[in-house]
């Protein structure tokens, strides 16, 4: 895909995802009244929510290899590709371990937990044990082998890792710079693959004020508002939490590179209000690279912060993990030694990377986290299987606003960023 037309099916996305904003707000407080006032048929929309998101996963493991592989093979520069990935490895990392942190701190300032005294015999281990069974069956040397596929279609085909298809498009990339103009034809057939790809996923996200609408009406319909009273202090502790680290860590990180973090989250307001809808960040991946380039980083950074941030720098989650686990302990009474915490947060520093932007990965990962403190049951995580639906969406929104900054920040490190253009399109 050349520049021109890139630039013009960015500007065809925003334009038409500026159109749909008021559908898709207009959907959600739709989805949610009818989940509200009719239950049992609001929980029958499911599959229509269920179905957009497919839709948009479809989608993304081949745009991300299209776009990593003209990225990469388009750059010239091997050193460049190289250094990006350590820069956003690095970000990634300092950046995941403020979110743990401000998890802990929030816990141990506020302490959601204090008044709920659960007796630990009352819980109900069965009702997690699907979660527990999937947390424990994962080790670390397993994820490492996970990332890499069996086959060269396996990476597209089985688990839908975003991780493996980044592998194999990076070597795919490298490969096709090193082939020179032997490699012209294959480069014009992935250009003409992309193209086509960002045409089917505009005319897919014509769609999402149904599947938002669907959604909402569902998780509504499921949990209802009534079961959320005895957890509203937890639910609110982490939306806090998230706010907090929203407008002080990434504002802060925004004005040291330039940009304005209320700007930037009225500029991807469309994105924000479609992981709301669906509670799952992958339905925006594809959007939310098209801003980004719209906005002036390079398709080359974009390609391979914002496919790898989804891995690696899931924000939200990372608060998740530690703010929940110590609410828990608080529940039940138990008292988490310095030494007690401190290997928890260790530990949520590891088993947060790799979990996906889908709804439902953090409780897996929280429950992989609380098996390495004996004195916290995995059964505890009962307590909060009617609200984790709920903290989903703040989980999903902080993932994306984070990937968000972390590609504007890597770009801008790497002198990839039109600051003319970013400013252009932040204060429209």
């Amino acid at each position: 895909m050349t520049i021109e037309n890139g630039t013009q099916l960015a500007s065809s996305y925003t334009t038409s995802s500026t159109r749909l904003y008021i559908w898709v707000l207009l959907a959600i407080l739709a989805g949610g009244v009818l989940g509200y006032l009719d239950a049992r048929h609001a929980v029958m929309l499911k599959p229509i929510g269920d179905g957009f998101i497919n839709l948009i996963k479809m989608l993304i493991a081949p745009i991300v290899f299209c776009t990593v592989v003209l990225g990469i093979a388009g750059a010239g520069d091997m050193k460049k590709t190289g250094r990006v990935g350590v820069k956003a490895l690095l970000y990634f990392e300092v950046v995941s371990t403020f979110a743990l942190a401000t998890g802990v701190l929030v816990a141990n300032v506020v302490r959601p937990g204090k008044d709920f005294n659960v007796d630990p015999a009352t819980l109900d281990p069965m009702a997690v044990s699907v979660y527990v069974k999937q947390a424990t069956e994962q080790n670390v040397v397993d994820f490492l082998l996970h990332i890499i596929p069996k086959t060269f279609t396996d990476a597209f085909t089985s688990s839908g890792d975003l991780l493996q298809v980044l592998l194999v498009a990076i070597l795919f990339g490298f490969a096709l710079q090193k082939m020179g103009s032997a490699g012209k034809s294959v480069y014009s057939f992935i250009e003409a693959c992309a193209q086509l790809f960002f045409v089917m996923i505009n005319a897919i996200m014509k769609l999402a004020p149904l599947g938002a609408g669907a959604a909402m009406a569902f998780t509504i319909g499921k949990y209802g508002v009534i079961a959320l009273k005895p957890l509203l202090i937890l639910m609110g502790s982490f939306y806090l939490t998230c706010i907090l680290f929203i407008f002080m860590v990434l504002g802060s990180i925004a004005a040291l590179n330039g940009f304005n973090i209320i700007k930037l989250l009225k500029y991807i307001k469309e994105e924000l209000l479609l992981v709301l809808g669906t509670s799952s960040s992958e339905s925006a991946l594809v959007p939310i690279m098209k801003k980004l380039e719209s906005l002036g980083c390079s398709r080359a950074v974009v390609g391979l912060v914002v496919p790898t941030g989804y891995s690696f720098n899931l924000d939200g989650t990372n608060i998740y993990l530690t703010l929940v686990a110590l609410f828990l302990a608080q529940a039940l009474n138990i008292e988490l030694s310095l030494s007690d915490q401190l290997t928890l947060f260790l530990v949520a520093m590891l088993t947060s990377k790799g979990a996906s932007g889908v709804t439902g990965a953090g409780f897996i990962t929280l429950a992989a986290t609380l098996a390495v403190v004996p004195t916290l049951p995995i059964a505890s995580l009962s307590l909060i299987l009617g609200v984790d639906r709920f903290m989903s969406e703040a989980r999903a929104l902080t993932n994306l606003i984070g990937n968000t900054v972390a590609t504007i920040v890597v770009s801008h490190s790497e002198g990839e960023l039109d600051k003319a253009q970013m400013h252009v399109e932040l204060n429209r």
